[in-house]
């Protein structure tokens, strides 16, 4: 296991990036990260005011599980033992020590450069997938809905998009995308030549994606099983589906007559065990398909080691995931170039967004300056003049006091700009 640190230092703040991903763990190793939706909003405002941190944004694929935090304090090791054990207090403290033992350090534009990646699909277990841009932006707006974000993390997300889109624009990295769920449906396909009874565990985004791919041309029957009724009557909805919809918490109640599973929860335990299989399953013998798209895993191993079935998994697909990079490699040296480029763009741009917040206080304080100019240093000599001169003044002390706050703008933006043509 490995968790990645990335640290970019800017004028007052430094950027880090706390990654955990397919790279280095398993795919069950992941999920011990993964937030759960309903305490996502409380456990990162619970991070962020328990670590003192400015700004945070919490990232979760199916492949990868992300922090990216904006500070003025630089990650440390204790830093990191406090961080990991507020995501999840069940880790021991040994546990704890083996992940900070284990860090992966990048600095200066190492962060930027991450994300810029991980946007473009080039960290991605599937390289070329578009689906990433999606939920990195996705993960901002929630953060932001939140109240754990800012600014700072506002203008580097928006630069991460502008260039994963600059890259599938301008390159041909994402010419034939192949995301895991369209990788799960083209091993699925060979199955589905007729109408099937196919049980549906969850009703998120993956899930959404699937059932999209699977109804197209056939009409199958669906019994849909989610934490709750509403978020299951809303997917048959939306696709239009020939569905019954059933709480979670009723499968296994009895017999199912189904030919397909496909499972994708946010549990962190297993949804789908040996016991919940034998009741659905009852004495039927006929061959079962079973596509797991969660992480972790939705469904216990031991059900295929004990019933005729194929099971289709993420780490299975990793396998074929390989293959398809070969199609799509020789573009990653366009992309780098174009991250490249976006880069200093960033840069420029965040330095000079940097100067703004710093003189975000200049107006108010000439204002001040002002006022107390006309109420206590020169009150004598306003008292002795006419309206008409003083109508002229206060012209003039309008016109000096716009000056005043763009001047010093134009200028440190234009010696920013000389900074980084040297």
């Amino acid at each position: 296991m490995l968790i990645e640190i990335c640290v970019y230092k800017k004028l007052s703040n430094l950027l880090s990036i706390i990654a955990f991903t397919h790279k280095k763990f398993d795919f069950d190793e992941i999920g011990l990260f993964h937030i759960d939706d309903l305490e996502r909003n409380i456990k990162l405002n619970h991070i962020k005011k328990q670590l003192n941190i400015d700004e945070l944004i919490y990232l979760s694929t199916c492949n990868r599980v992300e922090f990216i935090i904006s500070d003025t304090k630089i990650v440390d090791s204790g830093f990191l033992k406090k961080f990991i054990q507020l995501i999840n207090k069940d880790f021991t403290i040994s546990k704890i020590k083996g992940f900070v033992d284990r860090l992966e350090f990048f600095s200066d534009e190492s962060a930027v450069q991450h994300l810029f990646s991980v946007a473009s699909s080039l960290d991605s277990l599937v390289l070329g997938e578009r689906e990433i841009i999606t939920q990195v932006r996705r993960a901002y707006e929630d953060c932001k809905d939140y109240g754990v974000c800012g600014d700072v993390l506002r203008v580097f997300i928006q630069h991460t998009l502008h260039t994963a889109k600059k890259i599938y624009t301008e390159s041909n990295i994402a010419k034939k995308p192949v995301s895991i769920v369209s990788l799960s449906y083209l091993e699925l396909q060979k199955h589905l030549h007729s109408s099937k009874n196919i049980l549906v565990i969850g009703a998120g985004k993956s899930i959404t994606s699937m059932l999209k791919f699977i109804s197209k041309g056939l009409l199958h029957k669906y019994t849909i099983y989610n934490r709750t009724l509403e978020n299951a009557k809303k997917l048959s909805h939306n696709l239009n589906l020939n569905a019954e919809v059933k709480l979670l918490s009723d499968l296994g109640s009895k017999k199912e007559d189904f030919d397909l599973i496909v499972s994708c929860t946010g549990a962190k335990k297993v949804v789908l065990t040996k016991e919940i299989y034998n009741r659905i399953i009852g004495d039927d013998k006929k061959k079962k398909i079973i596509v797991d798209l969660a992480v972790p895993n939705d469904v216990s191993d031991e059900i295929s080691k004990n019933h005729f079935l194929e099971l289709i998994t993420v780490k299975d697909l990793k396998i074929t995931a390989k293959k398809n990079l070969k199609h799509r490699e020789k573009e990653i040296n366009v992309c780098l170039e174009i991250i490249k480029e976006q880069m200093v763009n960033y840069d420029i741009a965040e330095k000079e967004r940097q100067l703004e917040r710093a003189l975000s206080a200049v107006p108010k304080s000439i204002k001040n300056i002002k006022q107390k100019a006309y109420d206590e240093v020169f009150v004598k000599e306003l008292e002795g003049m006419d309206d008409n001169s003083r109508e002229v003044l206060d012209k003039f002390i309008q016109y000096m006091e716009k000056k005043y706050i763009s001047v010093p703008m134009v200028l440190a933006k234009d010696i920013l700009l000389k900074q980084s043509a040297d």
